[in-house]
């Protein structure tokens, strides 16, 4: 949605707690529009680094383009501190459990179905690892209209790359995506590398899903974070872009 310096905008934001996995109450950073809506909802997934300053800046900036976003506190059971220190403590562990992602990705879902300024519509987008539990949200839970994969890294696993966290690969749950499928990547990437890209993209179009994917030349993993090296200007403009048009589409969501 184009900025108009005519437009008396606003948006609340706030931490709040709600029930995740097995009921536990976690932590999730909200932020809508003012006004009566309705609005589309997003729950937006964190990335391994952690619940961290980026996306609370990027569900705020959902807010800012008209819609209802969430994004849960994945790790909330492993303390608190700086993300690097929590994530640091995640990963000592193991990693976080898939059914502990999922658990509290559907906490999200519903409080947003739970508001009535919601105009009926929720999506989901993650990146990196959690681009690969967007995928893995849009093949096991219910009440997701449009999913966003972000670079996500172990949508294709070998046997050997399970572990008791990650104990499936998302890949082998095509069949089961319940929502169209926007998918984001660098072609410098290693992980997912651009044959794993392929793979994907070849299970979706054989299940017959609804589903989009846009490689950019010039970008590697993680080309939308502004704040690492790792930050590519024009391929992340654009790639917002796609972001805000295929959430129009299938969210009824801003233009």
């Amino acid at each position: 949605m184009p900025l108009r310096t005519d437009a008396m905008d606003g948006m609340v934001c706030e931490t709040i707690m709600i029930p995740g996995d097995n009921g536990d109450q976690i932590q999730a950073y909200v932020a809508r529009p003012t006004g009566p809506g309705p609005f589309p909802g997003v729950v937006v997934i964190n990335h391994v680094p952690g619940w961290d300053e980026f996306f609370s800046e990027t569900t705020r900036r959902f807010a800012q383009h008209g819609y209802m976003a969430i994004c849960p506190n994945l790790f909330s059971r492993y303390g608190h501190g700086a993300p690097d220190e929590v994530a640091g403590r995640v990963r000592e562990q193991g990693g976080i459990a898939d059914d502990s992602v999922m658990g509290d990705v559907d906490g999200g879902i519903k409080w947003l179905r739970s508001q009535p300024a919601l105009n009926g519509k929720v999506g989901v987008i993650g990146t990196c690892s959690g681009g690969r539990h967007t995928m893995l949200a849009a093949s096991k839970l219910q009440g997701l209209d449009a999913a966003v994969d972000c670079w996500g890294g172990r949508v294709v696993q070998s046997a050997e790359e399970l572990t008791p966290a990650q104990p499936v690969a998302p890949i082998d749950f095509t069949a089961d995506v319940s929502c169209p499928v926007l998918g984001l990547f660098g072609n410098e990437d290693r992980g997912p590398t651009a044959e794993q890209v392929d793979q994907h993209e070849v299970a979706l179009k054989a299940a017959g899903k609804t589903y989009e994917f846009h490689r950019y030349d010039g970008a590697g993993h993680g080309f939308f974070y502004y704040d690492r090296p790792l930050y590519r200007q024009e391929q992340a403009v654009d790639a917002w872009k796609k972001i805000w048009d295929f959430f129009h589409r299938f969210l009824g969501g801003p233009a």
